[in-house]
């Protein structure tokens, strides 16, 4: 079974159903609803509808940073933000806001991930390679390029190929940073709080992740 494109463990989807039918993330996006907040605290005291309309509303956040986190592995990633929805439905009867309701939910994706990353036994400085949803090597996430040059497209990929390397052999903790940084866009503050550490330790780890990936560039960004 899939849901939203994507498949779902047998022993899982029953509930990730349950969670996720009615509204796009588009059109829940666009409409004005209840804080994320008031959706947790709903679905703390028994409203499932309120918990799947926080699924829906965040699915997308949580799945794109695991698949980012852990080096695009699809499966992986998919694993992963089901466990994160599921440790949250369970926490809701005994949520307290102390935080902002994304930094809490990303700070559990990032514990799920180290999890994940523990139980595959792969090192977080491995140089991965990337897969999409059915087992092959990842599409480029570029536009269509049928204008483009043959040249500049087998350049275009094979940095494509070394940024996705040169991300997997970086630190977890560096990852975990710059992921939240470029992909989330999250401020200094709340990736410190997420990742239980220091605003100058965030900046550290942002700092050495690009400068990792800066030299591993070194030979396309003085090409492009």
């Amino acid at each position: 079974m899939s849901c939203h494109g994507r498949k779902i463990k047998p022993g899982r989807a029953q509930l990730c159903q349950r969670w996720t039918v009615g509204l796009r993330p588009d059109m829940l996006a666009a409409m004005e609803g209840p804080t994320d907040e008031e959706l947790m605290r709903a679905a703390g005291a028994g409203d499932e509808a309120a918990f799947a309309s926080l699924v829906r509303r965040h699915q997308d956040l949580v799945y794109g940073t695991a698949y980012k986190m852990l080096g695009s592995y699809h499966q992986e990633a998919e694993d992963v933000a089901q466990q994160v929805f599921i440790k949250v439905h369970r926490a809701a009867p005994r949520w307290q806001p102390q935080a902002k309701f994304t930094t809490w939910l990303l700070t559990i994706c990032r514990h799920c991930v180290f999890t994940q990353l523990k139980r595959s036994k792969r090192r977080a400085s491995e140089p991965l390679e990337p897969e999409g949803a059915d087992g092959e090597p990842a599409e480029s996430p570029y536009p269509d390029p049928e204008a483009r040059a043959a040249d500049a497209l087998l350049l275009e990929e094979e940095m494509r190929r070394e940024l996705e390397a040169a991300m997997g052999a970086l630190p977890e903790a560096q990852r975990a940073a710059l992921v939240l940084r470029q992909y989330d866009q999250l401020d200094y503050e709340t990736i410190a709080q997420v990742m239980g550490t220091s605003v100058p330790s965030v900046k550290s780890l942002l700092f050495r992740a690009r400068e990792a990936l800066r030299s591993r560039l070194h030979q396309y960004l003085h090409e492009t």
